[in-house]
């Protein structure tokens, strides 16, 4: 018998029951079940930012897990409750785009709408889908229930589009993707973006913000002073050395970013 490993994401927060009654049905199916919490503090009903935590938190564990998340502003609506098995791992949760930036480059196997009722809790309420939907698909997949079973293959699924970066002479242009519990400014723009400027001789404006050169760190700051750095995500981040660079600038997500380039080793813009 199966024990898969299944990790929970939503925006549940930990002050009401939701979490732990999700983990009750997981445990009343499949007592052995072994279950991480990835995230329950995502910013409610924010999808994109839902499906960033996932996306960065899922290639960090083992082939055959269950991702559940659930961020589900249209829960009970049309929107349909999914599962997709994408190289060799599962994603459980509503077909609005959480789970979409976690399959990407991964190739699809399965995605089947969760259909088949069987797998339910009777009654199925219409606004609580994480205890009577994907919290019971994910213990039945933890024993080995094939993907199969839990109803109608689907086509596609609804694929998340994350902002593209703009470049134009000397700059590049992204915007604040996600803030996280830090009050760290976490943007869309890569490493692998900025490969061709010098860091040191950058400056980095979100406002009234300007920050000059790119750091190795966050401590290359002094205490509640402005850095760059490319955090563990591999993107560009915005921070306050021992402060919240995001109460300190009042930046929110969707706020511009421009990364001034610098001049390389023979004084030319790259």
């Amino acid at each position: 018998m199966e024990h898969r490993l299944i990790t929970l994401t939503t925006d549940f927060g930990h002050q009401d029951p939701f979490v732990g009654i999700m983990k009750g049905v997981i445990f009343s199916i499949n007592p052995n079940a072994r279950i991480i919490d990835l995230s329950h503090g995502i910013p409610p009903q924010d999808i994109r930012a839902g499906a960033l935590a996932l996306c960065r938190s899922a290639p960090f564990f083992p082939r055959g897990t269950i991702h559940v998340a659930v961020v589900d502003p249209g829960v009970g609506s049309e929107r349909r409750p999914i599962l997709i098995e994408a190289g060799g791992v599962f994603f459980v949760g509503p077909d609005n785009g959480i789970l979409s930036l976690a399959g990407e480059g991964k190739r699809v196997n399965w995605i089947i709408d969760l259909s088949d009722d069987t797998y339910h809790l009777k009654p199925t309420s219409a606004t609580f889908h994480g205890r009577d939907i994907f919290a019971p698909v994910a213990a039945h997949l933890s024993l080995g229930i094939p993907a199969s079973e839990f109803g109608e293959p689907a086509k596609d699924y609804v694929r998340l589009r994350l902002p593209e970066i703009v470049r134009s002479a000397g700059a590049i242009q992204g915007e604040v993707l996600y803030i996280d519990s830090f009050g760290n400014l976490v943007t869309n723009i890569r490493e692998r973006d900025l490969q061709a400027i010098q860091p040191q001789n950058s400056s980095i404006s979100l406002g009234n913000v300007t920050i000059h050169g790119i750091s190795p760190n966050y401590s290359s700051a002094r205490q509640n002073d402005y850095v760059a750095v490319i955090n563990s995500w591999g993107l560009l981040e915005i921070s306050c050395f021992k402060g919240n660079a995001h109460h300190r600038s009042g930046a929110n997500t969707g706020d511009r970013v421009e990364v001034r380039l610098g001049k390389d080793d023979r004084g030319q813009t790259p």
